[in-house]
């Protein structure tokens, strides 16, 4: 067994529903992912990328029909590299990831690229296909942007609640407030307006061709706390004690993100930005999928043989305020020194979360935090519908020498 490290992560910025990418493919947004990461190492033969392991999570539309492998000969590359795609839903890419480094780390290939993509636009309505032809009833189209889909009837019910009625069960389970949640949210939104004006995102995101985009398009830089709180809730009323808002959840989004992976000296001219030191993968009841981060986390840490004093930096996707403060809690009753270490160049409320992409960005941010900071240990995270997560410990290899 060999050690596995990422040498390169690049992304497109992250549109909003209807926004400036919608008039992209999906296949197109993983092909300009796919290009820039490997710009980014321009004395390695793209015929040497032995695999490549690509997430979507939806597949329904453009995006069908191994996306990945479009993505390859859209990009480019050789025929001669292979491509597959695989669904973890939102933890997709992510999963991609953790692929895409067990592979180098068995030694069937020295170079792999791993990455995801999502347009949420672009999600087509789909038709349950009839049994027999020409039925005399009504039928009905499906969106397949989100959620639960065409969903057996054998499923029993507290399962198949939606992601937000999900998490309102999640924030009474453990008692977080409408007001938290709201700070949190502004939070993201202030910390990723800082980091893009910073520069930190600048070598992360690459433009897509025909599009003005410059930068993730859901950021708020004015919001506030008591601005979000003048939202409605949008899964249960206020009456009913409803906390979860537009604005306090991650949006719908278009996006891409790719990484590229590979063996101690496999990449010429390219040095390492970190090892693959841990993974976890963990499950639990499917209505409580945002809670599922923790554990996994957990495993990943233990597998990297350190505990959550050891961390500085993590980079929890956040599909809504109230999971990721569950999953914050209870990291720092297990030992994480600093709520301020999460998230700190924004997260997912703010820059989005395309499905099939989130878990390359979070790695790909992970990553360059690591660099920034000189920090050795790091910790990239993502929740999953219907009732998972994955996580990844990354060490930094400045930081390790």
């Amino acid at each position: 067994m060999t050690d596995a490290y990422l040498y390169a992560a690049a992304r497109t910025p992250f549109g909003r529903f209807g926004g400036a990418l919608a008039e992209v493919r999906p296949d197109d947004l993983a092909a300009t992912a796919v290009s820039a990461v490997l710009a980014k190492a321009p004395g390695l033969d793209p015929a040497a990328v032995g695999d490549v392991v690509w997430g979507c999570a939806n597949q329904a539309g453009e995006d069908n029909r191994n996306v990945g492998r479009m993505a390859v000969l859209l990009a480019g590359l050789p025929v001669s590299v292979p491509a597959v795609t695989v669904n973890r839903l939102c933890g997709s890419s992510l999963d991609a990831f953790m692929a895409a480094s067990r592979t180098v780390e068995t030694g069937d290939a020295d170079v792999a690229l791993a990455g995801g993509v999502e347009s949420m636009t672009r999600a087509p309505w789909v038709l349950p296909k009839p049994s027999r032809a020409f039925p005399a009833g009504n039928v009905t189209a499906v969106s397949t942007t989100l959620g639960w889909r065409l969903v057996n009837d054998r499923m029993p019910a507290e399962w198949t609640v939606s992601l937000g009625e999900a998490n309102e069960q999640l924030g009474e389970r453990f008692g977080i407030s409408r007001e938290r949640q709201d700070e949190f949210a502004a939070r993201s939104h202030r910390l990723a307006d800082a980091a893009w004006a910073e520069g930190f995102y600048d070598d992360l995101v690459v433009a897509v061709d025909g599009v003005d985009l410059t930068r993730d398009e859901g950021i708020r830089p004015g919001s506030s706390a008591e601005k979000l709180a003048g939202l409605k809730p949008s899964f249960r009323s206020a009456e009913a004690g409803g906390t979860i808002t537009a604005g306090n959840a991650s949006p719908l989004n278009d996006g891409a993100s790719a990484l590229l992976v590979g063996a101690a000296g496999a990449v010429p001219g390219l040095d390492p930005l970190a090892r693959v030191a841990g993974r976890g993968t963990f499950a639990l009841a499917p209505q409580e999928f945002g809670f599922a981060p923790v554990e996994a986390a957990n495993r990943a840490l233990a597998r990297a043989g350190i505990g959550w004093g050891d961390v500085g930096a993590v980079e929890l996707n956040e599909a809504f305020a109230v999971q990721s403060l569950a999953c914050v809690d209870a990291w720092l009753a297990d030992g994480l020194r600093d709520p301020e270490l999460v998230n700190a160049k924004g997260g997912a409320i703010a820059i989005g979360h395309p499905l099939g992409a989130s878990g390359g960005r979070v790695v790909g941010t992970l990553a360059h935090r690591l660099r920034e900071s000189g920090e050795r240990w790091g910790v990239a995270a993502i929740c999953i519908g219907v009732g998972q997560a994955l996580a990844v410990v990354l060490e930094n290899v400045e930081a390790a020498a």
